[in-house]
């Protein structure tokens, strides 16, 4: 499998669950090189096997999120089932898990019972309001932790009714903390020798993020809203007009890096004018800067535009589309863009693996696999499940591998 050189070499993974929030995490930790065994309904699977745009009746999205994965085929909803993952619990380091908190309670795969069978077992749970709580047992997507989390409410343009950011942010944050705590659990085991919960909320995942709006609103008395492309108080930083029609964003706050920009404007009386010369001017002359700046980049393509910023050490980038990443030099230099082959032979591009390591580079993604197709060798060399047993449960429906 690819990643098997990562850093988390050696760490056994079992992911219950499906969408986003839980597979993503697993993804992650599939790239830094763990063994990832993803339990899966037979006949249907992850539904993200389908989610998105499609090709052939597959999720574009399933190479990437599936990857380094292996797939096992076993029915929760049965007994025999359910006893299969003990089996497996006895033999892998973590369950990462994103059902509806009381679900693994009815189905007797609660920690309590896991931990008796491994008691170095760490359980990761990802759900909308966490484990305790008046609202634990809700359910919860994504965009409700958003919304409850906060950054719904400062996300858009003034006067308008809040936007989401055009990607499944709450998921991916809640992914990106249950990696986090997971890699936390772990270090604690190695000192302990004893496994524990990390009890992730997509809602404080998002509320984490949103720095000090809490203080702002209880202290200052100011409620933080929607501002469009700025920040109130920080300024130039802003999306800004080229004559190809592109967009750039300069940000040039810092009153150092103001004063470059004015040099590379041509015009250093800016960085002395009273309006200008401080960041807390900058910020009350919004409007009046970012004109002026404005005035300046129409009159230059993007690239030039670009090239005088690096010349005079202002950062500054073009609004990127997924073209523009997947064409961007300075991706391809550090290995950002990977190219899954799907099973039916369509390399699938996708996001490279995030961190870069210098020693235990993880290797080449492979993409995410046929639903069931390693149900057979995970469950004969880790669960003891010989060839009269799984005839049993094949014939019973309750395990699955495809033909072939």
């Amino acid at each position: 499998m690819g990643g098997s050189t990562g850093p988390l070499h050696g760490l056994r993974v079992l992911e219950l669950g499906s969408f986003i929030a839980g597979p993503f995490a697993g993804q992650l930790l599939g790239d830094y090189g763990a063994e990832v065994l993803k339990i899966e309904a037979p006949g249907t699977g992850d539904p993200m096997r389908r989610w998105g745009i499609t090709e052939n009746g597959e999720s574009l999205w399933w190479p990437a999120i599936a990857r380094n994965k292996k797939s096992v085929a076993i029915d929760l909803r049965r007994p025999d089932g359910r006893d299969l993952v003990r089996r497996l619990v006895a033999e892998v380091d973590i369950v990462l898990e994103n059902f509806r908190p009381g679900t693994l309670v009815d189905w007797g795969l609660d920690y309590a019972a896991l931990s008796a069978i491994n008691p170095r077992l760490i359980m990761v749970h990802v759900s909308g309001f966490g484990q305790t709580g008046p609202r634990a047992g809700d359910a919860g997507f994504g965009s409700i932790g958003e919304a409850m989390g906060g950054i719904r409410h400062t996300t858009g343009n003034p006067g308008l009714p809040p936007t989401r950011t055009g990607i499944s942010l709450g998921d991916s944050l809640a992914a990106l903390f249950a990696v986090i705590g997971t890699l936390a659990a772990v270090h604690e085991r190695a000192a302990s020798g004893r496994g524990q919960e990390v009890d992730v909320a997509i809602y404080e995942a998002v509320a984490a993020l949103m720095e000090s709006t809490m203080a702002d609103h209880e202290v200052a008395g100011v409620t933080r809203g929607r501002t469009g492309s700025v920040l109130p108080g920080v300024a130039p930083s802003n999306v800004y007009p080229t004559s190809d029609g592109a967009e750039v964003l300069i940000a040039a706050n810092a009153d150092t890096v103001f004063r470059r920009l004015c040099v590379a404007m041509g015009d250093e009386t800016l960085s002395a004018d009273p309006r200008f010369a401080e960041h807390g001017a900058r910020g009350g002359n919004m409007a009046e800067i970012d004109a002026i700046i404005s005035d300046w980049t129409r009159t230059m393509t993007a690239e030039v535009l670009l090239k005088v910023m690096e010349d005079n050490g202002v950062p500054a980038g073009r609004i990127y589309t997924a073209g523009d990443m997947l064409n961007d030099p300075q991706y391809a230099a550090r290995d950002m863009v990977v190219r899954l082959a799907n099973r039916f032979g369509v390399r699938i591009p996708a996001a490279g693996v995030v961190p870069k390591f210098s020693r235990t580079r993880p290797a080449t993604p492979v993409a995410g696999p046929v639903l069931g197709g390693h149900t057979r060798d995970v469950l004969t060399g880790l669960a003891g499940v010989d060839g009269a047993e799984w005839a049993r449960l094949a014939a019973d429906g309750v395990v699955v591998q495809p033909a072939g």
